[in-house]
C-alpha cells in the first residue's frame, strides 16, 4: 500500500483528502505542523508529496526546493494558486505533476496513480538480491524468507538494498543517508534510526530477526 503524506494547512480539505485518498486504496497520513516541513517528509518516508502552496508561515515552492536537494520523493502540487507562473516554478523546482483546485476526486487519484506507476517503471528492474535465504526484489521493493514476504517502503527497500549489494560489510550511517537522500546535510541520527527500526520491524513480520547488525560509532551490515 502506498503512502501518500498530505501537506495542506485547511483542515476540512486535508480531512476530505485523506479520506478520499483512504479509499482509492493508499495510506493517508498528513503534517501537523509546517516547521520543518522536509524533515516531517524524511522520516515518513512516504511514497508521494501531495502538498498546497499556500502554506502559514512558508510557501510550498520552497518546500519543493529543499526536498529536492535531498530527496526524488514524488511531489504533485494540488492548489488554488493555479496561475502559469506558480505551475511553471513549481515543474521548474522539481514538482512531478500540478493540478489546480477544485479538482474532481477520482481524477486526483488517477494522476496520482500515473506518477506512481512512472517512477516504479524508472526503478532497477529484475534485479535481485540473496543472503542467507532472504531474498529482495529490487524492482518491486519486496523481501521474502522461506516462503513469506513483505512489500517496504521506499527508504527500507533503498537501505536493505544497500546492505544486501555490501553483505559482510560495515555500511556507515553517512553512507546510508547519502544513498537515501543525497546527502547527508538535512537528515539528523533520529530520522535515520527510526528507518533502520522500520526495516527491522518489516523483516521480522517475515521471520527475520537480529539480522540488521549495529556497530555502534560504525554503522549497519547484514
Amino acid at each position: 500500500m502506498a503512502r501518500i503524506y498530505v501537506i495542506e494547512d485547511d483542515e476540512d480539505v486535508r480531512g476530505q483528502l485523506c479520506v478520499l485518498l483512504r479509499r482509492g486504496g493508499y495510506e493517508a497520513i498528513y503534517a501537523e505542523s509546517f516547521e520543518d516541513v522536509a524533515q516531517q517528509v524524511f522520516a515518513a518516508d512516504p511514497d508521494l508529496v501531495l502538498l498546497d502552496l499556500g502554506l502559514p508561515g512558508t510557501d510550498g515552492q520552497y518546500i519543493i526546493k529543499e526536498l529536492r536537494q535531498s530527496s526524488d520523493v514524488p511531489i504533485i502540487v494540488l492548489t488554488s494558486r493555479a496561475g502559469d507562473l506558480d505551475e511553471l516554478m513549481s515543474i521548474s523546482l522539481g514538482a512531478d505533476d500540478f493540478i489546480a483546485k477544485p479538482k474532481s476526486g477520482q481524477l486526483l487519484l488517477a494522476h496520482i496513480d500515473a506518477v506512481l506507476r512512472r517512477m516504479k517503471g524508472l526503478s532497477a528492474a529484475g534485479r535481485i538480491l540473496e543472503k542467507d535465504g532472504l531474498v529482495m526484489d529490487v524492482a518491486r521493493s519486496t523481501a521474502s524468507y522461506q516462503g513469506s514476504s513483505v512489500e517496504l517502503t521506499k527508504n527500507e527497500s533503498r537501505i536493505l538494498e544497500l546492505l544486501l549489494s555490501r553483505s559482510g560489510q560495515i555500511v556507515s550511517r553517512e553512507e546510508i543517508m547519502e544513498a537515501l537522500w543525497n546527502s547527508d546535510a538535512f537528515v539528523d541520527d533520529n530520522t535515520l534510526t527510526v528507518n533502520m527500526n522500520r526495516l527491522r520491524q518489516a523483516l521480522t513480520k517475515i521471520g527475520i530477526t537480529h539480522c540488521v547488525v549495529t556497530h555502534r560509532g560504525q554503522g549497519y551490515s547484514l
